[in-house]
C-alpha cells in the first residue's frame, strides 16, 4: 500500500543510473562508449561534488536525453520504481519545459513546443498498473530570459489539468542580478491563483527573504534555521512548509555531515514550522525517499514521531492531492471498519 508523498523530485535528477545507462546502451551508443561498465558510469553520476553548480550541471546530461520521444520511457519507469520501492502515493515532478524541447528551433518555436511537453509528461505519468496520484510543477530558471520564464508561468497557468505550481530553479546565486524580475513572475504568478515553491536558503548564496511573501513553500530552505533563525516566526505566520533533502546537501558540499540537519528540525519544530522529506534527485543520489527517512532516524537527527509529523506535512502541503486525509490514515479506517461490522453479526 503507498504510504508516502514526495513534494520536491526533479524530472532530470529522478532517472535512477542503471536506467540511463542502460538507455545510452541501447539507444544512444556514442555517450555508452564513455563508460562501458556500469561500475564506471554509477560512480561518476553519483559521487559528491564541490558545489551546487557543479552538481547541477548533471541535470544537463540528463536533459539531453529527455526528449518528446524518449521520456515516456523513462517517465514509466520512474513512476514504477516510485510505486513498487518507495510506496508512493502521491508525487510532484518538476522540471523546467524548456529544457525539453528541440534545440534546433528559434526560441519562439521551443516555446511553442513547450505545451507538447507538458501533455507528454502528464500523460506519461498516468500508468494504470502504478497508481500514484502525481502533478507537475514548472520551473522558471534563474539562466533563461525574462520572455521564456514568463511563458513558462503562463502555460502552467493555462494546463491546471497537469500542472500544480511554479517553482525557480537553476542555481539560487544566479537570481541575485535579477532579483526584481523574479518577484515581478512570482506576483504575476500568484495574481493568477498558481501555487508557488521555490528554490531558496538552500546555501548561503541563496537567501533572498524579499522573495518570501510569495512562496507557498520553500525548496530547502535550510539556512533559514541554520543561520535566519529570527524569520522562522515569519515562515510559521506564513504556513510554509520547508522541503528539506538530506542527501542533497551532502552531494553538493552544502553540509559536511547528515548530523548538522539537526538544528534545522530541532527550530522547526519548535517554530511551529512544517517540514516535508523529499529526495530532490533520486536518480543523481542512487537513494529512495524511504532511505531518506532512515538516515534520519539512525543518526538521531529526528525520532519517530517527528518523522510522523514530517510525513503528514507533506500530504497536508501538497499542491494536487485530492484527499483530506494522508492514505495511512484511510487505510485504518478500511480495516478498522470490518471488524467494527463482525462484531455486529448475529453469530
Amino acid at each position: 500500500m503507498a504510504l508516502y508523498a514526495e513534494l520536491h523530485r526533479h524530472l532530470g535528477g529522478s532517472v535512477v543510473p542503471r536506467i540511463l545507462w542502460g538507455y545510452f546502451q541501447r539507444y544512444q551508443l556514442s555517450k555508452a562508449q564513455d563508460f562501458p561498465e556500469y561500475s564506471e558510469f554509477e560512480e561518476y553520476y553519483t559521487r559528491e561534488r564541490s558545489s551546487l553548480d557543479e552538481y547541477l550541471e548533471l541535470h544537463t546530461l540528463v536533459e539531453s536525453v529527455q526528449t518528446p520521444q524518449a521520456l515516456p520511457y523513462f517517465i514509466y519507469r520512474l513512476i514504477r520504481g516510485a510505486y513498487i520501492f518507495e510506496n508512493l502515493a502521491y508525487l510532484e515532478l518538476r522540471y523546467t519545459p524548456y529544457y525539453r524541447t528541440d534545440e534546433a528551433l528559434s526560441p519562439s518555436e521551443r516555446i511553442s513546443q513547450m505545451q507538447m511537453i507538458v501533455e507528454i509528461v502528464g500523460q506519461s505519468s498516468h500508468v494504470k498498473e502504478y497508481p500514484i496520484v502525481t502533478s507537475q510543477i514548472l520551473c522558471i530558471h534563474s539562466r533563461l530570459p525574462y520572455e521564456v520564464n514568463k511563458a513558462i508561468v503562463d502555460l502552467a497557468s493555462q494546463m491546471r489539468e497537469y500542472v500544480c505550481a511554479i517553482d525557480i530553479a537553476g542555481g539560487d546565486a544566479h537570481i541575485a542580478e535579477r532579483l526584481d524580475e523574479f518577484i515581478g513572475l512570482y506576483r504575476y504568478a500568484r495574481s493568477l491563483g498558481l501555487k508557488t515553491t521555490g528554490h531558496l536558503f538552500e546555501t548561503t548564496n541563496g537567501c533572498y527573504p524579499e522573495l518570501l511573501p510569495y512562496l507557498m513553500r520553500i525548496g530547502h530552505g535550510i539556512q533559514i534555521p541554520l543561520k535566519y533563525p529570527e524569520l522562522l516566526k515569519e515562515v510559521a505566520q506564513l504556513n510554509q512548509c520547508l522541503e528539506v533533502c538530506p542527501t542533497t546537501y551532502l552531494k553538493t558540499g552544502t553540509l559536511k555531515n547528515i548530523s548538522d540537519l539537526k538544528t534545522v528540525f530541532d527550530r522547526c519544530f519548535d517554530a511551529g514550522v512544517d517540514i516535508a522529506i523529499c529526495t530532490d534527485n533520486a536518480g543523481l543520489h542512487n537513494v529512495r525517499l524511504p532511505f531518506e527517512y532512515e538516515n534520519l532516524l539512525t543518526h538521531n537527527v529526528i525520532d519517530f514521531q517527528q518523522l510522523e509529523a514530517c510525513q503528514d506535512a507533506a500530504f497536508r502541503h501538497a499542491f494536487a492531492w485530492p484527499y483530506g486525509k494522508r492514505p495511512a490514515s484511510m487505510l485504518t479506517g478500511l480495516l478498522q471498519k470490518p471488524q467494527d461490522e463482525k462484531q455486529l453479526l448475529p453469530f
